[in-house]
């Protein structure tokens, strides 16, 4: 009876439900995730970057940043609380001399989780964790357009901004417009009325001019025409001359 009851209990210790429990073992013992985190928390500040499962990437984000915090305050305590973590020289180093100085204006957030898909063998979710800092691609983009600035407003906001705005600028008056001046079809028609009066004007001694024009060329072909039947009177008048002779001889 007692083995059961034992035997019970180790089985329900066993298979106990996580409710509420943050910290992802991730199916290893304290002493061995703490060493595993230690050597990626190592890996990320030597080479900026490693490749990783998605959980064992949030598990060392709440791991390194605080030591990245620390590294703000460059002293021998904050060395040396660094090193109990890390246990290596040269990551101690790497963090106060080359990525403290880089993150010294940032608030936190100095890691960057990039998926990349599924794990052939296990389908597990992989991903690429980076220092932020160090992308010199996305640090490029941001440079070239720029950064912005959004802001959140409540509803009603902007209609509040624009009659605060409409109270404090006093209204300048408004000089009136100029009158356009429109000319009706009545105004055209009665200019084109007087242009063409005045030519109407204009035409009676252009007319006469014409009128004198053909009298003259008329006088002119009338002397030639008079001059003409002239010419054959005087011909005929001598033709007739002989015969005039000829008749008076033969009276003779």
């Amino acid at each position: 009876m007692f083995y059961h009851l034992v035997v019970n209990q180790s089985i329900n210790a066993e298979f106990k439900m996580r409710h509420n429990k943050k910290v992802n073992h991730l199916g290893r013992k304290s002493g061995h995730r703490k060493a595993m985190l230690a050597n990626m928390a190592s890996s990320l500040i030597m080479h900026k970057k490693i490749k990783t499962t998605v959980a064992k990437a949030k598990a060392l984000r709440t791991y390194v940043e605080p030591l990245i915090t620390k590294s703000k305050e460059d002293s021998t305590h904050s060395r040396r609380i660094v090193f109990g973590y890390l246990q290596n020289k040269d990551a101690v180093s790497e963090l106060f001399r080359e990525i403290s100085p880089k993150i010294m204006e940032r608030p936190g957030g100095y890691t960057r989780i990039l998926k990349t898909g599924t794990r052939v063998g296990d389908s597990a979710e992989m991903c690429i964790m980076e220092l932020v800092d160090y992308n010199e691609n996305l640090l490029a983009a941001k440079s070239e357009t720029g950064t912005k600035t959004g802001r959140r407003r409540r509803r009603g906001g902007r209609k509040k901004e624009e009659a605060e705005t409409k109270a404090e600028k006093p209204e300048t008056p408004v000089a009136p417009a100029e009158p356009v001046q429109e000319t009706d079809e009545e105004e055209i028609t009665e200019a084109e009325k007087v242009e063409e009066e005045e030519n109407d004007v204009e035409s009676p001694e252009s007319a006469g001019d014409e009128t004198n024009v053909s009298a003259d060329a008329t006088e002119e072909n009338e002397a030639a025409t008079s001059s003409e039947n002239a010419e054959d009177k005087a011909a005929q008048n001598e033709e007739d001359k002989p015969d005039d002779k000829a008749n008076e001889e033969k009276k003779e």
